[in-house]
């Protein structure tokens, strides 16, 4: 097993791990007194940590030259669409016993529903488009474009967790600062490496 093939196994098994964990609990029915509440928010928490972690993988390319990271990323966004699945699963059939209505009417009247909704619906098709054929299909600028979405679900995510902890918000805010920390490393070596105009009659010296 090479270098890039062991990471892979390494990072998918410990994102795999917790999810292996609540099922056990849940199995042996240690998941405290409201166990659908207790999924729920474990998954979310889940589906904001790899999302998050799957964000940082060009940062820590840039910063610190670890281009192994790059194979796993698209094993890590899709865990992380694993993980939000199990949520609005959870959610939709354990939470409001498949009723469509139910579903609507807290969607329309709880904000913070609406906004996690939202958060799904646009990682749906980044999942979707998450292989080697879509990337031919629809060309490689194209396809860095739809998936720079990520980041606007990833503030979804974030403003959702906040919407719903409304009183103890050291945890979003945990999250909100390290996807700001993301944002600003994101746009500084945009920044850098963005070619400087070449005005008339003066000569610009290559990097």
């Amino acid at each position: 097993m090479d270098n890039a093939r062991f990471l892979k196994f390494v990072l998918g098994l410990n994102a795999l791990l917790p999810l292996g964990l609540l099922l056990f609990d849940a199995a042996i029915g240690s998941l405290g007194a409201n166990p659908v509440e207790y999924f729920l928010r474990a998954t979310g928490v889940m589906t904001l940590v790899m999302l998050l972690v799957t964000l940082a993988v060009t940062p820590l390319r840039k910063l610190f030259g670890w281009n192994i990271l790059i194979k796993s990323r698209r094993m890590l966004g899709l865990l992380t669409f694993l993980y939000c699945s199990i949520h609005l699963v959870t959610y939709s059939f354990f939470d409001k016993s498949g009723d469509i209505p139910a579903i609507i009417g807290d969607v329309i009247q709880r904000p913070f529903i609406a906004v996690g909704m939202a958060a799904f619906l646009i990682l749906v098709p980044l999942a979707l488009t998450s292989t080697n054929a879509s990337i031919k299909k629809l060309g490689g600028k194209t396809w860095q474009r739809l998936h720079r979405l990520s980041y606007l679900v990833a503030i979804l995510g974030v403003v959702h967790f906040w919407m719903i902890v409304k009183s103890d918000l050291f945890y979003p805010a945990l999250f909100a600062v390290g996807l700001s920390a993301l944002f600003a490393i994101r746009i500084y070596y945009s920044r850098a490496t963005k070619k400087p105009l070449q005005k008339p009659g003066l000569a610009i010296r290559p990097d």
